[in-house]
């Protein structure tokens, strides 16, 4: 493949979750993966529904966040992610996130990667987990260029509910490769037992041409992401040159300083950044952003 042409028969396909603390930490590597591919190859994301509505409720809510508070502390430990200050609960349910996830795929990828980034933030930066309808369709509030009734309109349809009940399902049937046990990583990825299986652990990618595949399950490095890539899909990386801080900043709205130091060139945090402070280091929102952002103090009180 050369300059932006792209492979029809070719893709990467990210299996994640709105709420998984470990797709939140691979936001970083998965940002440059997307740029390093710059539409060469289709990148689809599959939704596999990490809180599901079956799940048993916790007899002891507040031990059960406690707990999760501190697995969550644990993974970003590694990750260098932010997490919140204070954790409200566990999740409910990934469905309400989900839905308004993929729904808001039918507005373009730039509405949907910051819709989705929004989602991820709910918990990781706020600590009140987008679990509701309300609550989900609210974190995307002002995110630039969307349509706030069209998206809630089909997060709510039947055919967005169809294409997230796909994807849940195609998560809970990995490939081969991922039910042995992976070694390598603080998340090796292995395959998780569910009642009626396996389902992929998050994140996990698979990338598949006609006839062939390469899965790299886990938390990652950039490395072994391109290595996959270039195995199935020569020429398609183009590892781009790091933007300027402000630049960086301005195309994607939010930067953790872990994507700061892998994404960006230049003295941090630029210009006009604003730091929301959370137990695990900074969250820098573009200014723009900051006027709309639910994390922001610059944000009016009571803002729709």
């Amino acid at each position: 493949m050369t300059g932006t042409e792209r492979s029809p028969a070719a893709e990467v396909v990210e299996y994640t979750d709105p709420l998984c603390p470990w797709a939140w930490g691979s936001e970083p590597v998965f940002r440059l993966l997307r740029a390093a591919l710059a539409d060469r190859v289709r990148w689809r994301r599959v939704f596999c529904i990490l809180f599901d509505h079956d799940d048993d409720p916790p007899p002891d809510p507040a031990a059960e966040t406690a707990w999760y508070a501190r697995y969550v502390e644990d993974i970003t430990a590694h990750t260098r992610s932010p997490r919140a200050v204070r954790l409200d609960r566990v999740a409910a349910s990934s469905w309400p996130a989900s839905l308004v996830a993929k729904a808001a795929e039918r507005q373009g990828t730039d509405v949907a990667e910051r819709v989705l980034r929004r989602l991820r933030e709910t918990v990781f930066v706020l600590g009140d987990p987008a679990d509701t309808p309300a609550s989900a369709l609210a974190a995307a509030r002002g995110v630039p260029g969307l349509d706030p009734v069209r998206l809630a309109a089909d997060a709510a349809s039947p055919a967005v509910l169809e294409q997230v009940r796909a994807d849940r399902a195609e998560a809970r049937r990995p490939v081969a490769d991922v039910l042995a046990a992976q070694s390598g990583s603080p998340h090796a990825g292995t395959a998780k037992e569910t009642a009626d299986g396996h389902r992929y652990a998050l994140p996990t990618l698979l990338v598949r041409v006609p006839g062939a595949h390469r899965a790299v399950p886990g938390w990652r490095t950039y490395e072994e992401y391109a290595a996959a890539v270039d195995a199935l899909c020569p020429g398609s990386l183009s590892r781009p040159e790091p933007l300027a801080p402000h630049e960086a900043l301005a195309r994607h709205r939010t930067l953790t300083d872990p994507e700061a130091r892998l994404l960006t060139r230049g003295p941090w945090p630029p210009a006009g950044a604003l730091r929301v402070d959370t137990g695990n280091g900074p969250l820098w929102l573009d200014p723009e952003e900051a006027t709309v952002h639910p994390a922001s103090p610059l944000r009016p009180p009571g803002a729709p």
